[in-house]
């Protein structure tokens, strides 16, 4: 299933700015980031309950805020990207 993940972290202080940084290393680990607070993982519900606990203990829940939006298995319709930024294919081949 395709998993959108926004998040805002306040970065007023130092602890802040070391939890914005956890929060975007472990999103990386599970997909892509598609704008600075923006992810999209393909991910299963049990991997989806791990990043969702991974994520939530790092958060400062009165100054921080996460997202999440399942958009399922059939994705591809429930998208649409205007832009400059290319848009990645999550399932297609890597090329490096």
């Amino acid at each position: 299933m395709l998993v959108l993940i926004t998040y805002d972290v306040s970065t007023v202080t130092s602890a802040g700015q070391k939890r914005l940084r956890k929060v975007a290393k472990i999103c990386q680990r599970y997909g892509q980031r598609v704008q600075n607070s923006v992810f999209e993982c393909i991910i299963d519900s049990t991997q989806f309950v791990s990043l969702k606990g991974k994520l939530t203990e790092i958060i400062n829940e009165s100054t921080d805020s996460l997202r999440f939006y399942q958009l399922g298995k059939n994705y591809k319709n429930k998208i649409e990207h205007i832009g400059s930024k290319e848009t990645v294919d999550l399932e297609g081949p890597l090329l490096f």
